[in-house]
């Protein structure tokens, strides 16, 4: 019997052809059940918000807590949340998973990695990144920018951040290739075995680089906490290298879905792109930066923000949540609801009212989105610049999502281009 929801039938969610277009079922949820108890792939019952104005309360909501803990599911039912491994690994105590005031003292500890200073003296590095991977296959005439570009840039950039020595970067590459090759729609990063066995390696291999750096520190994040550690702020070696991990996880594929998700979406508007190529011509900055924030509003790299479990009893788009009960907030919904933004389904490069939740709200808003910004305008404009003609090298119809829980991008992404000699 389908499913219905006041009568009316719920579209397919989590499916391959949800995957590849969500947008149309998130409307209807919008419209018809805003704030719906949904049963997902994984066996897990959890609440869905889809309306703006509910997703943005609930990032703020004090009753939410990151801490799973709180869930009131069976055990069995608390393995399948979260990101897969983390907890056998020990990687549980970072910034996505606690709340106040631990929350707030490591979030202190590694927000100066982030200042705006940091990412302006780091700028020029991404920059010689991006041109260096292009530089790899400019001559080829077609590449695959996921693979071949989206993929590496930041794995680099964020090794780089951490502190990773140049002659181990590879291996990071490796294992952080494993989480995107193993997800699947309706899962966080399914088959969850190969994902934890990469995340057992990267914590291994971190808890090395720990004890190698507070013998020999750098300039580098992972040598300011353990600095910060040292001088009495109480950093455990568990958070040292779970946060370390979760600047990994969580920055690297977020940029890897962001400059994907981007080039694609210009790609299939291209009286949009060409404006921007011809702003980039004419040496102005102002259409990137709004347009990277339009980019992330409207097909941005991630799709649901991740897991909040109710403290108590709370109401929220006139639905009851009881405590205990496990909440994802869809923010490609909501970046798309008609009562925030107007004409949401188009794709308005210069728009200024733009007030997205892509890197979320509120006190866990998104630590790495100013580096992430930089990344994404960096790799997009000096792909457009150096390669003005790329294009699709497959009809859209054939190419394949992640899908995912939380994330949202592209399998592959294979583009043609007049070659670049020299």
């Amino acid at each position: 019997m389908p499913d219905t929801y006041e009568n009316h039938p719920v579209p397919a969610l989590f499916s391959w052809e949800f995957a590849t277009d969500p947008y149309p079922a998130y409307a209807w949820l919008r419209e018809h059940a805003p704030v719906r108890r949904t049963q997902l792939p994984s066996g897990v019952e959890a609440w869905l918000v889809t309306r703006y104005g509910d997703a943005r309360q609930a990032l703020a909501d004090t009753r939410l807590s990151k801490n799973s803990a709180h869930h009131a599911g069976p055990a069995h039912a608390k393995g399948r949340t979260g990101i897969p491994g983390e907890r056998k690994a020990e990687l549980m105590t970072h910034l996505l998973n606690i709340d106040p005031p631990d929350h707030t003292r490591l979030r202190r500890l590694v927000a100066k990695a982030f200042t705006p200073r940091r990412v302006a003296v780091f700028a020029p590095r991404v920059q010689e990144l991006t041109d260096r991977l292009i530089d790899g296959f400019a001559a080829r005439g077609e590449a695959d920018l996921i693979h071949d570009f989206a993929f590496p840039l930041p794995i680099y950039a964020i090794c780089d951040l951490l502190g990773v020595p140049p002659e181990d970067q590879d291996d990071f590459r490796d294992w952080a290739g494993m989480m995107l090759r193993h997800s699947k729609p309706g899962h966080g990063a399914g088959p969850r075995g190969g994902v934890a066995r990469s995340v057992k390696k990267i914590r291994g291999y971190l808890a090395e680089l720990i004890h190698r750096k507070r013998a020999n520190p750098g300039d580098d994040l992972i040598s300011d906490l353990i600095r910060s550690s040292d001088h009495g702020e109480h950093l455990t070696e568990n958070e040292a290298a779970a946060m370390a991990f979760i600047i990994l996880f969580a920055g690297f594929e977020t940029t890897v879905n962001l400059i994907g998700n981007g080039m694609y979406t210009l790609m299939r508007n291209p009286e949009q792109r060409t404006r921007l190529q011809d702003s980039l011509a004419a040496g102005e900055t102002g259409l990137l930066a709004t347009g990277v924030e339009e980019l992330l509003r409207y097909d941005g790299p991630v799709e649901l923000a991740t897991w909040r479990y109710a403290t108590e009893p709370l109401t929220l788009g006139g639905q009851r949540i009881e405590a205990g009960d496990p909440v994802l907030v869809v923010l490609a919904a909501a970046d798309r609801d008609p009562e925030r933004f107007a004409d949401p389904d188009v794709l308005d490069l210069a728009r200024r009212d733009n007030q997205h939740l892509g890197y979320g709200h509120g006190i866990h808003y998104c630590l790495g989105a100013p580096l992430a910004r930089v990344e994404g305008q960096t790799a997009l404009a000096t792909l457009l610049t150096r390669l003005p003609d790329v294009r699709l090298a497959e009809d859209p119809a054939d190419l394949r999502w992640r899908g995912g829980l939380i994330m949202r991008g592209l399998r592959t992404l294979p583009v043609q281009f007049t070659p670049l000699s020299g």
